[in-house]
């Protein structure tokens, strides 16, 4: 029995010498930047994939007035003065607005009396069908999808421990992220949260600011109107409104990511801009968790950013409302949102009833876009408060998947090409919020590749056999390769082709397969 009693000590030594002192295997990243950098920021199923869909959910959508920002507005001026009548919104981020504030007098009463919790129970979502949601995303086209976990007004949309706000244990009584999770993954798309809550917490000690950025508007209006209030805050609203100490707040974001990481295993985190308010400890230790837990799991996983909130070496940065006017060697991502309009007209992200909505077109151009320059696309729709998707945002949503099902090939898994496109240039601006100095017609070709077949997608159907002239595939600029065949996706109609040596002359498709975009696939080889 000796030999059996060695060898056994021996092996728990063995094992005691790979675990850490949790148990577990040893960490493979440490909270140190150049550490969290060894991962693979944007691994080739995010590369591939092109395309995402999430959604802006929660009580803010049960007003279905004004926008997402309903929670902070709803009180009033930012700055406790009390506004002037009519007052229009300023313009730019961190606007102020003032008709959420008359509209909640006149359908709920004074904030004091009925404050953004007490919205709370009316959250029903009594139509929520994750199935039927997964399904839509599905049939948009969608790679990899998810909700928005936690939005700036606090409140969790899945069965937490960390915050008695969520949506398990008040409002719709069921836990949102993991029912999403269970019907997207069955789907065999990637599952994402996003996360916005760094922007409840109050600033940092040192921050000339210092103030709790988000719920300044009920502060300042308790201030004025009820100061008793204030005092009157318990454990579970400082929690909410992130009115708590800064050092308190700081363990609740670390708690709340690290619950969600532990639940779900999403493939991917998203951020909102204000994530650089939270210390570098605490942010490196939440990607350390991440990234091991990843580890652990066998999984790819990504981690998106905004402004310089993250090193670029450790998250793909996103721009929200915008995106990049020329190729890059570097991967990005844009978050836009399926409404038109800004923010103070018809531009929520969240449902109101003011929403106009985008065509299947508008979206499907701006992905190709945006795929041709090396980027992602995450849109955003915006659910009702009974949890129905409006039939404009399926039908848009429908549109684009009917094109990728048909087109998908110039889109998923290519990579860009040496030029993004040609035609008028369009994009007024480059980076977060841009705007357009026109819409896209065929006047405008996007490039992408995949092997040895470029695919140059023109954006319109220029008519009957007119002759498409595309200047960057000519003999000269094809630089070692010829092109050995042009047909067109999703269409049996053989069509004319030239090659020259300032250009590649085809001439367009007799019949149009579709209404939208036009795709070229164009054969190379070398020479």
């Amino acid at each position: 029995m000796a030999p059996l009693r060695v060898c056994l000590v021996v092996c728990v030594i063995i094992s005691a010498c790979s675990t850490n002192g949790l148990g577990t295997q040893a960490a493979e990243y440490e909270p140190q930047w150049k550490s969290l950098s060894k991962h693979q920021q944007a691994p080739k199923w995010f590369r591939d994939a092109k395309f995402g869909i999430y959604f802006h959910w929660g009580p803010y959508a049960v007003p279905a007035f004004g926008n997402e920002h309903y929670p902070r507005t709803m009180y009033g001026h930012i700055s406790g003065k009390k506004p002037k009548p009519k007052k229009a919104a300023t313009k730019g981020i961190g606007f102020q607005t003032y008709r959420e504030h008359e509209f909640h007098i006149r359908t709920y009463g004074q904030p004091k009396d009925f404050e953004y919790h007490d919205l709370f129970p009316l959250f029903t979502a009594e139509s929520f069908n994750a199935e039927e949601w997964a399904d839509l995303f599905f049939l948009a086209g969608a790679k990899f999808a998810g909700p928005v976990a936690m939005h700036h007004d606090g409140f969790a949309m899945w069965d937490s421990a960390v915050t008695p706000w969520n949506s398990m244990a008040i409002g719709p009584r069921r836990d949102i992220v993991g029912e999403m999770a269970h019907a997207i993954r069955k789907r065999h798309m990637k599952f994402i949260t996003t996360f916005h809550h760094a922007k409840v917490g109050r600033a940092a000690e040192g921050d000339p600011e210092k103030h709790r950025w988000h719920y300044l508007g009920r502060q300042k209006y308790l201030e004025r109107e009820a100061p008793e209030e204030i005092d009157r805050d318990d454990e579970s609203l400082r929690k909410l409104y992130g009115t708590m100490p800064w050092p308190e707040f700081l363990k609740m974001w670390e708690a709340l990511l690290s619950e969600v990481i532990g639940k779900y295993e999403p493939d991917l985190i998203w951020f909102d801009s204000w994530l650089d308010r939270i210390p570098e400890k605490q942010r490196k230790a939440f990607l350390a968790e991440y990234l091991n837990a990843a580890t652990d799991w066998g999984k790819d996983v990504v981690v998106t950013y905004k402004q310089e909130d993250l090193p670029a070496d450790v998250g793909v940065v996103d721009y929200e409302k915008g995106r990049l006017d020329d190729v890059t060697d570097y991967m990005w991502l844009t978050d836009d949102t399926i409404s038109a309009g800004s923010w103070t007209t018809t531009g929520s992200w969240s449902y109101t009833e003011e929403l106009d909505i985008k065509s299947a077109k508008v979206l499907l151009h701006t992905l190709i876009d945006i795929v041709s320059k090396n980027g992602n696309l995450l849109l955003n729709i915006s659910p009702t408060a009974a949890g129905v998707i409006p039939n404009k945002q399926r039908d848009s949503l429908l549109g684009m998947g009917t094109w990728l099902r048909a087109n998908g090939e110039a889109i998923y898994g290519t990579r860009p090409f040496r030029v993004y496109g040609e035609g008028p240039k369009r994009l007024t601006s480059s980076g977060h919020f841009v705007e357009m100095s026109g819409d896209y017609t065929s006047e405008n070709i996007r490039f992408t590749q995949k092997g040895d077949t470029v695919f140059a997608i023109q954006l319109g159907w220029p008519g009957s056999g007119k002759r498409v002239q595309i200047k960057s595939l000519g003999r000269v600029s094809l630089v070692g390769r010829m092109i050995t065949g042009v047909s067109v996706v999703d269409s049996p109609e053989r069509i004319q082709w030239k090659l020259e040596d300032d250009a590649l002359l085809i001439t367009a498709p007799s019949v149009a397969p579709n209404n939208f975009a036009i795709c070229y696939r164009i054969e190379t080889t070398s020479l």
